[in-house]
């Protein structure tokens, strides 16, 4: 078993790092965090025409280009680095696995075209007022309306969900948890743009007020699809919190290397080399974590509910501790507002809690293990 990067998928790294240092840049992250929409339309168009970045694991013959997970892990890795302000996130790792999990191909060659186009952003829509993440936790109901199905209720925390032009939601019908595709202008739907701590990850709430739907999949069956969407979600989540967490060390290290103090570079101090030390294996760690789920992921391995889980748990507390040792390590000027590291600290952040914090996901492995 060798979990190693082939050359196809090293060189997939350097074009995304190439393309994300053009348009990716510590300014343009501060400028379109500060815009309602939050991305880019015309990168947003060349992620998809020039690098086929959407279509990545959506198979060929719904417009795609057919690649597996590992390839996904790799560019979520890079997009993490670079604090990529887009609805990358909300319409690959999340709609899309949502479609191609769903069982209905009717529905796969009706959205998923026009995601790897570029030309539908998307996004899905689970938790509530709640702020759960247990599928259990879903009550919005869905009812019939004539051939179809209306929704009612409210859908909160929803990523990109303000802009998203195919928004697919979970709701209870009679029969049971059921998906439903809402088009991002339909009657009855009220968006509101939320206030985030986290200003590079857009988040809304939807209010639906007998808001027509279209069932995707059957009426009732969609707790597995979707348990699984959410499964590879955390997956792609983890990847993206690995590849903050280098960036981070980098800069850490690139710091104590350079700032002086007492006539000295402060990485020459004890303390501040333990710190980096101890975030280079934790680090290191996640990676592994991230990758080894990416592989579970890409081969449909039985191992995927403990290891999406595992990687999600332990990328976020990584993480979270990366982004926190970085700001100390720069000191007073770590806390300013310029400065970059409270920007990596605040993606952290959301990341722990996006999807289950640590310990609810430690919860669930323990569940799988019967403990």
């Amino acid at each position: 078993m060798n979990f190693a990067f082939n050359e196809e998928q090293d060189e997939l790294r350097r074009m995304v790092s190439r393309f994300l240092q053009e348009k990716s840049p510590e300014t343009e992250v501060r400028r379109l965090m500060a815009t309602t929409d939050g991305y880019d339309p015309e990168v947003w168009s060349q992620m998809a025409e020039q690098l086929g970045l959407l279509g990545l694991i959506i198979p060929e013959e719904f417009g795609g280009s057919g690649f597996s997970y590992v390839e996904l892990i790799v560019v979520l890795e890079e997009m993490g680095a670079a604090l990529l302000c887009a609805p990358y996130f909300s319409t690959v790792a999340l709609a899309t696995n949502a479609l191609l999990t769903s069982g209905d191909d009717a529905a796969k060659a009706a959205y998923l075209p026009g995601i790897a186009a570029g030309e539908t952003i998307a996004t899905l829509a689970t938790t509530e007022p709640s702020g759960k993440w247990e599928l259990d936790a879903i009550e919005l109901p869905a009812t019939r309306s004539g051939d179809g199905w209306v929704l009612n209720g409210t859908k909160r925390f929803v990523i990109d969900g303000h802009l998203a032009s195919l928004i697919l939601v979970a709701a209870r019908t009679d029969a049971g948890l059921s998906l439903f595709a809402v088009d991002g202008e339909a009657a009855g739907l009220t968006r509101t743009p939320l206030s985030t701590m986290d200003q590079t990850r857009k988040q809304a709430e939807l209010v639906f007020e007998n808001t027509p739907a279209t069932l995707i999949g059957t009426d009732g069956g969609a707790a597995a699809g979707l348990t699984k969407t959410l499964q590879l979600a955390c997956v792609a989540l983890a990847a993206e919190e690995v590849g903050g967490a280098q960036r981070v060390l980098d800069q850490s290290v690139d710091y104590a290397k350079n700032r002086i103090q007492f006539g000295r570079p402060i990485g020459s101090f004890q303390a501040i080399k333990h710190k980096c030390a101890d975030m280079l294996l934790e680090v290191e760690s996640a990676k592994s974590a991230a990758y080894y789920a990416g592989w579970a992921a890409a081969e449909d391995n039985d191992e995927l509910p403990i290891v999406s889980s595992l990687a999600k748990s332990y990328c976020s507390d990584a993480y979270f501790h990366a982004a926190g040792e970085n700001i100390q390590i720069h000191g007073g000027i770590g806390f300013t507002w310029e400065h970059h590291a409270h920007l990596y600290f605040k993606r952290a952040k959301s990341s722990e809690l996006l999807l289950g914090d640590p310990a609810y996901h430690r919860e669930l492995i323990a569940e799988q293990l019967g403990i």
